[in-house]
């Protein structure tokens, strides 16, 4: 899971609405902080975090077995908060370069685009929290017949025995549950 981080991380990178900044004394400030561009970029982060955490739930329920739940779980969450983070610095380097050199060169009042930044470093939990969020929903939602049920006809029910009903109440002395007599 974490190696679908740069992937996302590319893909958030080239996908962020346009957020310009103005110099000025050699430092890029917003030039409307309270535009579409700021949180835009910090939304879409968000939307990827989410889409990827819950197909990579989905994937890990489909995927797993019979194995440890608890451990698989855990790689969720850690795998998810890894991939996150590689997502966030991946998407950060596109057009970084090009960005420090513009600020550093550029005079008072120039504009410059911005790269891609979080903001709110919130949104970095997104895809952990779908991921295992997505996993324990299916979990709960969907019943798994236990190993070596494949669910054919046959015993049911702990009190049935070959469709039939198993009386499991003790009979009192001398007569069985149903009164009658022996």
């Amino acid at each position: 899971m974490t190696l679908l981080g740069p992937l996302a991380g590319l893909l958030w990178g080239n996908t962020i609405p346009k957020v310009t900044y103005v110099i000025i004394q050699g430092e890029a400030l917003i030039a409307d902080p309270e535009g579409e561009g700021p949180v835009g970029v910090d939304g879409r982060f968000a939307l990827i975090g989410l889409a990827a955490g819950l197909l990579c739930g989905i994937a890990a329920y489909t995927l797993r077995g019979r194995r440890d739940d608890i451990a698989l779980i855990l790689g969720l969450a850690a795998g998810g908060a890894a991939a996150s983070l590689l997502a966030w610095k991946t998407g950060h380097l596109i057009g970084l370069g090009h960005y420090h050199d513009v600020v550093r060169h550029g005079r008072d009042g120039a504009t410059v685009t911005g790269v891609a930044d979080l903001r709110a470093k919130g949104v970095l939990v997104f895809w952990p929290v779908a991921a295992v969020a997505a996993y324990a929903l299916l979990e709960v939602v969907v019943r798994r017949l236990p190993p070596g049920d494949r669910g054919d006809g046959g015993a049911g029910e702990g009190d049935e025995v070959g469709g039939d009903e198993l009386d499991l109440e003790s009979a009192p002395t001398g007569r069985d549950v149903d009164g009658r007599e022996r």
